[in-house]
C-alpha cells in the first residue's frame, strides 16, 4: 500500500520542479546555442590543405631529435578517421602547460575547456609525439594526415588522451577514458582494455572482463561454489547533425554461470530468489544489463547538452557501477554496500538529461526504480515514478568528485516501502611507471520508509584501491563498513530471541587481493588472482555465523590488453607486457 502525505506531495513537487528547471536550462541553452551555430568558435571548417605524398618504399628512420616541423610524418599518412584537435589556449592568462608523457604512461595533463582531459595545450612537435593510432585497432595503414583531417574526424588524440569529439567541435571533446556507467564520469586516465574499429562513419568498441574460479564462503553459512562473473559492452558512435549519438549495449552470462540462488557472499542482502529475499547471496546480474542511446551537441566550445534513454539503463545516481571503477577492477565480489551506493545501474527505463560545462557536470532521471526481479532474461515493464539528480565534478584527468540524491519507489517487491538514497565519492587515478594507482572513497545512504510506518535508515562506507605494478602485478584491497537490515530469517530471530523485524547490524569487511599477469597476447590479458576477506560483527551474530567467519576466492581474469603508447613508433596499440 503506497503511502502518502503532505510531506511526500511536498517532496515530488520539489523534486519535479528540480527536474523542469534542468530540462528548461538544458533547451533554452540548446536553442540559443543553434541560433549562433555560424558564429560558434570551433565550428568552421578547415581549409583544405594538400595532401602530402606518400614516401618511397624503404625503412622508416627515426626522427632527429630536434622538434619537426608541423607536418604529418611519413607513417601517419593514411590512417582513416583520426585527427588531432586544434592546439587551444590556457583558460588561464598564464602561459599554457603542455601534456607531457614518459614511455610508461606517467603524465601532466592541462586544465581542460570542457572536461579535464579535452583541452590539451600542444605544440607540432608535440602532436606529432603524441598522437597515433587508436589503440586496439588492426588497422589497414597508419595514421591520418593532420592536414588532412581538420575538425570533421570523430575520435582525435588530445595529448596523450584519447577522446570522441561532439558534434564537429574543434575543441569540445568526450575523453574515452573519462566514460563511466551509464552517464557517469570517472577519472580521464583510468586504463582502458578494450577493441576499436573503424567502420565507415561509425566508430566501434567493445570490452569485457570475465572471472571464473572457486568461491569459498567460510562459518556456517558459508560453502563452496565454482562460478563466473562477467560482463560484455559493445559501443558505438556516429556524429548526427550537430551532435555525436552514443549507441551502448551491456550484456552478462551470470543467469547461466552463477551457482543457483546467486553468488555465495557473506553478509550480502538485496534482490530475491523464489519470493524470498537472498541472503549471504550476490544476484546475478540481467542477461541484458544496458540497452542505451545518448545524444550530446556542443553548446560552444565549453559546455555540452545531453540526453540519455536506456531500457535498461542506470539513472544519474551514485557513483559508476562498481565493476567500471577502475579501483575495483581485480576484485571478483560485489561490494556488501552495492544496494546502498550504486545498484540502480540496471534500471528498466531511464530518461537522464543534463549539461556539462568544463569540469562541471549537473543531470537528472526519471527511471522506474524498482530492482530486477528473479527472472534475469526478459523486459520488465514498471513505472517511471522514481527520480535523482547528480552533480559531478572532475577538476583534472586524475580526480572526479560526485554528489546524488534520489528517491525511490517501492524498490524492493518483497518489501514494501519506499527509499530516499544519498550518496557521495571521490575517485582517483594516478598513472606511474610500469603500473597504476586507482583508489576510491564512496559513502551511500539509505532512508527507508517501511509498510508498518516504522523508519530506518542504513549507511555504507566504502574504500577501494588497486596498485598496478611492474606491469604484470595487482594488489587491491575494499575495507567495508555497512548496515544491514535483512540479515535474519524469522528462524534466524527466533533462534537468536530478537523480535524486531528490521533489526540492523553494522558489518565489516576486508578484502585484500593480488593477480598476477599470466601472458599478454597483445590482444587478450590473462592473469591469475586470488583474495581473503575477514569480517567484524555484533557478538549477537555468532550463532549464525561463527566467531571469526574467513572467505577466499581462486580465479582467472580474461579480458582485452591495455592500450598504451608505444615506444618506438607515433603509435598507440595494444601491447604485451616486456
Amino acid at each position: 500500500m503506497q503511502y502518502i502525505d503532505s510531506r511526500h506531495s511536498n517532496q515530488r513537487a520539489r523534486w519535479c520542479a528540480l527536474f523542469l528547471v534542468i530540462i528548461a536550462a538544458s533547451f533554452g541553452a540548446v536553442v540559443h546555442a543553434q541560433h549562433d551555430m555560424h558564429n560558434m568558435p570551433g565550428m568552421d571548417k578547415p581549409k583544405p590543405t594538400p595532401t602530402p605524398r606518400k614516401p618511397a618504399a624503404h625503412k622508416h628512420q627515426p626522427p632527429a631529435q630536434a622538434s619537426p616541423t608541423p607536418t604529418a610524418t611519413p607513417d601517419m599518412s593514411n590512417m582513416p578517421n583520426m585527427a588531432q584537435p586544434t592546439s587551444t589556449a590556457s583558460p588561464t592568462p598564464t602561459a599554457s602547460p603542455t601534456s607531457e608523457m614518459n614511455m610508461h604512461g606517467e603524465h601532466e595533463m592541462s586544465m581542460p575547456s570542457t572536461s579535464p582531459a579535452a583541452n590539451t595545450t600542444a605544440t607540432p612537435s608535440e602532436h606529432n609525439m603524441h598522437t597515433g593510432a587508436m589503440p586496439g585497432m588492426n588497422m589497414e595503414g597508419g595514421m591520418t594526415n593532420m592536414a588532412e583531417a581538420g575538425v570533421h574526424e570523430l575520435m582525435v588524440m588530445s595529448g596523450d588522451e584519447m577522446a570522441i569529439r561532439v558534434g564537429a567541435s574543434a575543441k569540445n571533446l568526450m575523453p574515452m577514458g573519462q566514460m563511466g556507467s551509464g552517464t557517469s564520469w570517472q577519472p580521464a586516465s583510468s586504463p582502458m582494455n578494450m577493441y576499436h574499429k573503424l567502420a565507415g562513419d561509425w566508430v566501434l568498441m567493445f570490452h569485457f572482463d570475465l572471472k571464473a574460479g572457486l568461491n569459498h564462503q567460510g562459518g556456517p553459512r558459508g560453502v563452496t561454489k565454482a562460478e563466473s562473473m562477467n560482463w560484455f559492452m559493445p559501443m558505438a558512435f556516429r556524429r548526427v547533425g550537430s551532435g555525436t549519438l552514443q549507441l551502448r549495449g551491456m550484456f552478462s552470462f551470470e543467469p547461466f554461470t552463477f551457482p543457483r540462488g546467486g553468488s555465495p557472499l557473506l553478509f550480502q542482502t538485496g534482490e530475491t530468489f523464489k519470493g524470498e529475499p537472498l541472503i549471504d547471496r550476490q544476484h546475478p546480474h540481467d542477461l541484458f544489463m544496458e540497452l542505451s542511446a545518448q545524444y550530446t551537441v556542443p553548446l560552444g566550445e565549453r559546455a555540452t547538452w545531453f540526453a540519455y534513454f536506456g531500457y535498461p539503463g542506470e539513472p544519474a545516481l551514485g557513483p559508476v557501477a562498481f565493476m567500471h571503477r577502475a579501483s575495483t577492477a581485480e576484485n571478483p565480489s560485489a561490494p556488501l554496500a552495492h544496494h546502498l551506493e550504486d545498484s540502480t545501474h540496471i534500471s528498466f527505463g531511464v530518461f537522464t538529461t543534463g549539461f556539462t560545462y568544463r569540469w562541471f557536470k549537473l543531470e537528472g532521471s526519471l527511471f522506474n526504480g524498482r530492482e530486477p526481479d528473479e527472472h534475469r532474461y526478459n523486459f520488465e515493464a514498471h513505472p517511471w515514478d522514481s527520480r535523482a539528480a547528480r552533480f559531478s565534478f572532475a577538476p583534472n584527468d586524475r580526480w572526479t568528485f560526485q554528489l546524488s540524491h534520489g528517491f525511490l519507489r517501492q524498490p524492493e517487491a518483497i518489501e514494501p516501502g519506499d527509499t530516499r538514497r544519498t550518496t557521495a565519492s571521490v575517485q582517483y587515478v594516478r598513472p606511474f611507471a610500469h603500473g597504476r594507482l586507482a583508489a576510491a572513497l564512496i559513502w551511500g545512504r539509505n532512508h527507508q520508509r517501511h509498510d508498518d510506518g516504522t523508519r530506518s535508515n542504513l549507511n555504507g562506507y566504502t574504500g577501494e584501491a588497486t596498485v598496478n605494478f611492474l606491469n604484470r602485478n595487482y594488489l587491491y584491497t575494499r575495507l567495508e563498513l555497512v548496515d544491514k537490515n535483512e540479515l535474519l530469517r524469522p528462524t534466524d530471530r527466533a533462534l537468536l530471541g530478537i523480535t524486531d523485524e528490521h533489526a540492523s547490524f553494522r558489518i565489516g569487511a576486508y578484502t585484500f587481493g593480488y593477480v598476477r599477469d599470466l601472458f599478454d597476447t597483445g590482444q587478450l590479458l590473462v592473469g591469475l588472482g586470488g583474495d581473503a576477506t575477514l569480517y567484524s560483527k555484533p557478538a549477537a551474530l555468532d550463532a549464525l555465523y561463527g566467531h571469526n567467519p574467513t572467505s577466499y576466492k581462486i580465479f582467472f581474469r580474461i579480458r582485452p590488453s591495455m592500450m598504451k603508447m608505444d615506444e618506438h613508433s607515433n603509435h598507440t596499440s595494444h601491447g604485451a607486457h616486456p
